[in-house]
């Protein structure tokens, strides 16, 4: 890899399975910085899209709900299903889960955990489809491949898109639906260039910078 070239989307997701250096199938990772301002409220992107080849990895569901919606959460294939013995053991310091759903009617009960959850870019928000009343339809996303992102205080989205195992193919798809969805967004008050950069990488190995040219449609 020539640290000092930038590569075609397409092959940054070949290049990414040959530097790999891990035993095991390490995740790989989009890194997109964007020409916004997060402290500006409509500049602060944030939202979801279903990958076409999935993340390769099976996600754990807590969905916090009331009685009535218990049954249907869990035939969707929810890990974890309630509501006030949840809250208290997230109150506790447990997190053990990659998505939290919740339906509207819980969320004044939830908004307390928003100083645990949100840091963990865990607490539920409609922006993303994990406030609903249809449980069940946001439990299969989720399964099926359905990601969220945000943008950090710096102005960048990390976002899991495959694994190296992920053919390259697979791999160059599922990043290009995550940049439509993230150029879909771009804001109207945003000046400039708003496909700063952006780069892959899988874990433990170096960054690939790719050519935000090679991306935009």
């Amino acid at each position: 890899m020539d640290k000092n070239k930038s590569y075609s989307l397409k092959e940054a997701s070949t290049l990414v399975k040959d530097i790999n250096c891990t035993k095991f199938d390490s995740s790989v990772d989009l890194h997109i910085r964007l020409g916004v301002d997060p402290k500006k409220a409509d500049q602060a992107i944030r939202g979801s899209v279903t990958l076409p080849h999935g993340t390769g990895k099976t996600k754990k569901v807590l969905v916090l709900c009331t009685p009535d919606k218990e049954a249907a959460a869990k035939e969707a294939g929810a890990d974890f299903v309630g509501l006030d013995d949840f809250i208290a053991q997230i109150e506790g310091g447990w997190t053990d889960v990659d998505v939290i759903i919740a339906t509207p009617a819980t969320m004044p009960k939830i908004g307390k955990l928003g100083k645990i959850l949100g840091p963990r870019n865990l607490m539920p928000n409609p922006k993303t489809g994990t406030v609903t009343n249809d449980v069940a339809a946001a439990v299969n996303e989720v399964k099926g491949g359905k990601i969220t992102f945000k943008v950090d205080k710096a102005g960048i989205i990390h976002a899991s898109i495959g694994r190296v195992s992920f053919a390259p193919e697979k791999i160059e798809q599922n990043s290009q639906e995550l940049i439509n969805a993230i150029i879909k967004l771009k804001p109207a008050t945003a000046k400039g260039t708003y496909l700063k950069g952006l780069s892959m990488a899988a874990t433990m190995s170096p960054g690939i910078v790719i050519d935000t040219k090679s991306v935009q449609n």
